[in-house]
């Protein structure tokens, strides 16, 4: 066994335990936020990885720290946090190019997503634990400028067009057709190389 196998064995075998002991410690409920303004059809990351993303040279995803992982300290970051920020940044610029396209005078806004996740299914402890978010919960918070006003029809239309047209949580709700391929090298003597191959279309 490599030394970083058995560090990552080592660093795991607590939490395990625990999860085994007590398994609400292994559900967490990951959360990502953004600001929307008045300027531009962006969306400004604010959430607790928002300063780590900003800062990174490289993009590092890592294990979350309930999987074993350092934490943001490292500079490594959680695929479900960076899944929920994609879902933040996602859906806050379409909200803003609808707002921006039905006149809708928004001054400001604040985007929320959680993302509730049981690590027992992910590091594989209990079978019947699902692995990956069980529920994604998003909000907006939205301020209209001084003066104008915003009726429940427009405001309507504006939540069911930022669903329709956000890429990311239609990829979220409608499963695409999804294929795996994992392709792997050994030399197996000098010079002489054997390839390996695993696929699966879901």
């Amino acid at each position: 066994m490599s030394s970083q196998s058995a560090t990552l064995r080592a660093t795991q075998a607590p939490l395990k335990e625990n999860y085994k002991s007590d398994p609400s410690a292994a559900v967490v409920t990951l959360k990502s936020s953004g600001s929307l303004d008045s300027q531009s059809v962006t969306c400004s990351l604010d959430g607790p990885n928002a300063s780590a993303i900003r800062t990174a040279h490289q993009k590092v995803a890592g294990l979350h720290p309930l999987a074993g992982g350092p934490g943001e300290a490292s500079g490594e970051l959680c695929s479900g946090d960076m899944l929920l920020e994609a879902l933040v940044a996602c859906s806050g610029v379409t909200l803003k190019a609808v707002a921006t396209a039905l006149e809708i005078p928004l001054e400001s806004g604040a985007v929320r997503a959680e993302g509730d996740l049981d690590f027992k299914g992910t590091l594989g402890i209990d079978k019947s634990a699902p692995v990956g978010f069980t529920a994604i919960r998003l909000q907006f918070d939205l301020k209209m400028q001084q003066g104008k006003e915003v009726d429940e029809d427009k405001l309507a239309a504006l939540g069911k067009l930022t669903e329709r047209y956000c890429v990311v949580l239609q990829t979220i709700a409608k499963k695409p057709e999804l294929a795996v391929r994992v392709d792997g090298t050994t030399e197996v003597e000098d010079g002489v190389e054997k390839s390996l191959t695993w696929a699966r279309k879901a």
